[in-house]
């Protein structure tokens, strides 16, 4: 299945069943997984990436832990709508790993995810080397949650 945007893969979901978040970091990937109603996404781990295989490996293995039923990944936009860099190796990331799971991956706009992570751990006052160590999982629970509140919106449409 080709990955897609969120909103035009949503009908094609499951009714019930857990979705898994990712923060792709260029030296970790953030990961948090929903409850199977999709109401709420917590945090699993941060993987620290070493190559694409492992790193999928890594990702297919805690989706097949939590039996999940889909990928949210956040796609890191430009301010201006443009895609950079970053969205590009997130977009490359989900076509090389569509080659291995027949589940969905679904695109999720996560703009502004990691500055509001940041702004949330600081207000709690987390030292900064924490914040280093937990910055990617906090930003993949931001990022699912968006995720998990919109799927509830489109249902309710």
């Amino acid at each position: 299945m080709t990955p897609g945007p969120l909103v035009d893969m949503a009908p094609g979901l499951p009714a019930r069943g857990s979705l898994i978040g990712l923060d792709l970091g260029t030296k970790t990937i953030g990961v948090a997984v929903s409850d199977p109603d999709r109401r709420l996404a917590t945090g699993v781990e941060t993987v620290a990436r070493k190559n694409f295989t492992t790193d999928a490996k890594r990702v297919l293995a805690l989706a097949a832990e939590r039996g999940v039923v889909g990928f949210v990944l956040g796609l890191p936009i430009n301010m201006d709508g443009s895609e950079g860099p970053r969205a590009q190796s997130t977009r490359a990331f989900a076509r090389n790993f569509s080659k291995l799971t027949e589940l969905p991956i679904m695109f999720w706009d996560e703009r502004l995810s990691t500055a509001a992570v940041e702004r949330e751990l600081i207000a709690a006052d987390v030292s900064r080397a924490k914040r280093a160590a937990v910055i990617d999982e906090h930003a993949a629970i931001f990022i699912l949650q968006g995720a998990l509140d919109r799927l509830i919106r489109l249902s309710q449409a």
